[in-house]
């Protein structure tokens, strides 16, 4: 069985977001960037899948510019085989993406993808769903738990009133939650090794497919900061304020 693993360069967790003073997007001047952490569990689920011997290979692929090299180095110094990357300066919407991912899995003809449920600087949630509907393919989202068996794929689901377990035939496209594993940390020679390893490059154009945003961010502003909260003396003065201040109660 072989396994891709779509990967996105991000803004790190740990960084402060700053909006650009003209209100037209998020300045990333001299800003840490990393694999988005859903992207992380991905790879991480892919890996303990081919070393448990359910698979033989581990593609990571991303798309964007030509740092996101970096975010497929860290795939490869955690382990992953192969890397590919479609290299492209525009802003890709998840469509596009989708799209992009087809084209991949068409030349690559895995078994199973295997990707984050959202990336955290748009929180779209929408390519995983999208790419199973292009290729036709059963999909199994949120998954927090995957066992494979007779053919088929186990993805348990966490979903609002707790957990679903679906089977999937395979090939089927896999989007990961946060409590389905612990991403490992990637060793120093590994890190070293995965700098010399080569990754294929291609370009949308190559792929056949218009990435041309269809959406246009109009201004881009902080949230307002957060007032400060007023302590009280009593309940009684507290379901006073709720009631006849806030309009709570």
């Amino acid at each position: 069985m072989k396994i891709l693993v779509p990967v996105k360069r991000v803004v790190d967790y740990n960084v402060k977001i700053r909006v650009k003073s003209d209100g037209s997007g998020v300045d990333l001047a001299n800003v840490k960037m990393a694999m988005n952490p859903f992207d992380e569990i991905a790879v991480e689920e892919a890996l303990k899948i081919k070393e448990r011997g359910d698979a033989e290979e581990v593609i990571a692929i991303s798309i964007g510019p030509a740092k996101a090299q970096d975010t497929l180095r860290t795939a490869l110094a955690m382990g992953a085989d192969r890397a590919i990357l479609i290299k492209t300066e525009e802003t890709t919407e998840p469509l596009a993406v989708a799209k992009l991912l087809k084209k991949a899995v068409e030349d690559e003809s895995p078994d199973l993808v295997i990707m984050g449920k959202q990336a955290i600087d748009d929180d779209c949630n929408q390519t995983g769903q999208m790419l199973a509907s292009l290729l036709g393919w059963a999909q199994g989202t949120f998954a927090s738990k995957v066992e494979f068996g007779d053919g088929k794929v186990n993805v348990t689901r966490e979903i609002d009133g707790g957990l679903e377990t679906v089977a999937l035939k395979m090939p089927a496209v896999i989007t990961t939650d946060l409590r389905l594993n612990e991403p490992r940390y990637a060793s120093l020679p590994n890190i070293m090794k995965a700098k010399k390893k080569p990754i294929d490059e291609k370009t949308p154009e190559d792929l056949g497919v218009d990435v041309t945003p269809h959406i246009k961010t109009l201004s881009v502003e902080e949230p307002p900061k957060r007032e400060a909260g007023e302590i009280v003396e009593s309940v009684a003065e507290l379901v006073d304020k709720l009631k006849n201040e806030a309009g709570v109660l």
